[in-house]
């Protein structure tokens, strides 16, 4: 399957996934918000990088370098860590996610795990070192504004509290045979 075609199946995937046209709330300004997000994680993180390599550094003193030696295994871990625990986590959500009011919707039917987080995580870094500007244009020219990465993967980016309201439209009409 070609990444063309996986942008022109709409509700293809699953039928009840949010359409744009349908339910705009889900998808207003999901991009300024998806780049917010990103700067509040890259502050949090650089400050957890920081703590660790302080850290590190002051007991690599005391144990003759081998704390120096760790640091190359601990950030690179603390950061996968960071990204299991929030993302894989029932909100779904990393903390600059969940203070720009957005969540992380998986689109093929299976569970959002610790696993599925981390390996979301680390495609979305791969593009965004490959070429940054193509992974956020990318978004312009889908209809729910998702990027490579989560096409890729198969998710969905989507605001909290109106998916929140969405989903319990769905389960009513799906109820009462609406």
């Amino acid at each position: 399957m070609t990444m063309f075609s996986t942008m022109t199946q709409n509700a293809d995937i699953r039928p009840q996934l949010p359409d744009p046209a349908s339910a705009p709330e889900l998808f207003d300004g999901l991009l300024t918000r998806r780049v917010t997000a990103y700067f509040i994680d890259v502050v949090i993180l650089g400050a957890l990088v920081l703590a660790i390599t302080l850290l590190g550094t002051i007991l690599g003193f005391f144990t003759f370098g081998l704390a120096w030696v760790s640091l190359v295994f601990a950030l690179p871990v603390a950061i996968v860590v960071y990204y299991a625990v929030t993302l894989g986590s029932p909100r779904r959500a990393t903390v600059g996610m969940q203070m720009t009011d957005i969540v992380l919707t998986p689109t093929r039917g299976q569970p959002l795990d610790g696993w599925m987080a981390i390996l979301h995580a680390l495609v979305f870094w791969v593009t965004i070192w490959i070429c940054w500007p193509v992974t956020v244009l990318f978004a312009l020219f889908t209809p729910r504004r998702q990027m490579i990465h989560d096409l890729v993967m198969g998710t969905l980016m989507v605001r909290r509290s109106p998916m929140i309201q969405h989903w319990q439209r769905m389960r009513a009409s799906d109820q009462y045979g609406v």
